[in-house]
């Protein structure tokens, strides 16, 4: 067995890739299970499979069982939208970019300006924050950047 931390072999934990193989044992035992109930999955780290947090990408398919059902709610509830890291997906952070979008659920919620619903910005904590952003900001949807574009909303 050829790796790069033989220390890494039986300690517990599937490390896959190079350690994941018959002339390893498998890693010393501690891929057995995992190849046992995703033979056909293949990622970089199989530790990560069923441990809580809906990884995403190559990880939440039907070969790796939907993250080892860690992505199973997440695929109900955002069927369209394919994240990098799903688990960011409404904790309570406006993660902005691919995560702000109606596929997203605007995030799950945490990009949603309050009272503002059809405003949709990279940064919703700037709507009402005294300056006047302008751009997709300063938009009726947005009330004028939250009431901060005084010109706009005397009009």
């Amino acid at each position: 067995c050829n790796v790069d931390d033989i220390s890494w072999i039986g300690d517990g934990e599937c490390d896959g890739g190079e350690y994941n193989t018959n002339e390893c044992d498998w890693d010393g035992g501690d891929c057995v299970d995992f190849n046992a109930n995703y033979s056909a999955c293949v990622v970089d780290y199989p530790n990560r499979i069923g441990d809580g947090d809906c990884n995403g990408r190559e990880y939440n398919t039907e070969e790796c069982g939907w993250d080892g059902g860690d992505c199973i709610d997440f695929n109900v509830n955002y069927p369209n939208c394919n994240v990098s890291k799903p688990f960011r997906i409404g904790n309570g952070l406006c993660n902005g970019i691919e995560y702000n979008t109606d596929e997203c659920g605007w995030d799950g919620g945490d990009c949603v300006v309050a009272g503002y619903p059809d405003c949709h910005v990279s940064r919703p904590v700037l709507i009402g924050d005294g300056y006047c952003q302008g751009g997709q900001y300063n938009t009726e949807e947005c009330g004028w950047d939250g009431g901060d574009c005084k010109c706009n909303v005397e009009k």
